[in-house]
């Protein structure tokens, strides 16, 4: 019997290596990145301060503080939720924080250590009340934001008979609390703020649990399908209080920031930044839908913002452009997110 050879079958596609391009597909944040590296060489060109080494360390402060927030509220957008009351959340805890500091003459490291607890009882109480009822976040961190910002204006007016906290100078251990929160580091000359530190750290903390922890598969799995995951065990109910307690704790960060580098705050601050936040996140890769973002592609959402926001000072130009800036990049993000993850989906299969 004479036995003939068969030309090899064609490998299945399946069994290959991926391509690179496919796996740059896959990534939230590639969207991102190309629209920061965009709007960093544009400013680039139109401006020369923006790329000074004193040009960088006001963009990157600026994304900085926006950059925390973004990054938290990325992974509640992950886990299928929405969180209203974040910017009005930063004056509440630098409030709490000063009001205890000054007015009843705490040390500042226990007037922060309460001003935390607060945050995280009051993201505790958003989770709980979102899964408690079943209303959807976007009504209940609302109401939240309603009654901070009532609490906020209601009890500074009569403790202080003003909008404004100040005097922290004065309180017993803020030159060692804002060393940690509001010191400046030097390069070229050129001062930086340690907030942009406690961005980057908050952001590849938040990665980290994101990609390479149980916690954070958990979080994509909700955010995608929430009864699904809670039929295979995923704890849904903890996990999404523990979210909500994660933007309030960024809240605080913040908050403790702003309170230790200025000395003072106003009842009303934070106002309108949670939108901000939203859409850095959206920029960055988040769905509005859920189960897909990262926390890099966030921080990279808050780093064209804060560039975005600089340049258009360095160059001239009138503020209120800005405005039109945030709602091209919000559509664009939004079109370019969708376009992403249908084509990851495809690659996947």
């Amino acid at each position: 019997m004479t036995v003939t050879a068969t030309a090899p079958s064609a490998a299945d596609e399946r069994l290959g290596k991926p391509r690179a391009m496919d796996q740059l597909i896959k990534r939230p944040e590639i969207g991102a990145m190309l629209g920061a590296l965009l709007v960093f060489l544009f400013f680039s060109v139109v401006t020369e301060q923006f790329l000074s080494v004193g040009g960088a360390a006001t963009w990157l402060d600026d994304a900085s503080m926006l950059g925390i927030m973004a990054v938290a509220v990325a992974m509640l957008m992950i886990g299928g939720e929405f969180d209203l009351s974040a910017g009005v959340m930063t004056a509440s805890t630098a409030l709490v924080t000063a009001l205890l500091a000054t007015q009843l003459g705490l040390n500042v490291w226990l007037a922060l250590l309460v001003s935390l607890a607060f945050a995280l009882a009051v993201g505790a109480l958003n989770g709980w009340l979102v899964m408690r009822t079943g209303l959807p976040s976007f009504i209940v961190t609302l109401g939240s934001f309603l009654a901070l910002q009532g609490l906020n204006l209601g009890v500074t007016r009569l403790v202080t008979g003003s909008v404004q906290v100040s005097g922290m100078r004065e309180a017993a251990g803020y030159e060692s609390a804002g060393f940690l929160f509001a010191s400046t580091f030097q390069i070229g000359g050129v001062s930086f703020y340690v907030s942009i530190i406690w961005w980057v750290l908050f952001t590849v903390v938040a990665s980290t649990l994101l990609m390479r922890t149980k916690f954070g598969n958990w979080i994509f799995a909700i955010g995608g399908a929430a009864q699904s995951s809670r039929a295979v065990g995923v704890p849904v109910v903890r996990s999404k209080i523990l979210l909500f307690m994660t933007t309030a704790f960024a809240a605080w960060l913040v908050g403790s920031i702003n309170i230790l580098r200025y000395a003072s705050v106003q009842a009303n601050q934070g106002i309108g930044l949670e939108f901000q936040y939203i859409i850095a996140a959206v920029i960055g890769g988040c769905l509005l839908t859920g189960g897909f973002g990262s926390a890099v592609g966030a921080a990279i959402g808050a780093l064209i913002f804060g560039m975005a926001r600089q340049g258009i000072v360095y160059a001239g130009w009138n503020s209120d452009w800005f405005q039109l800036f945030l709602g091209v990049m919000l559509l664009a993000a939004v079109l370019v997110n969708n376009m992403l993850r249908r084509r990851a989906e495809r690659v996947r299969r």
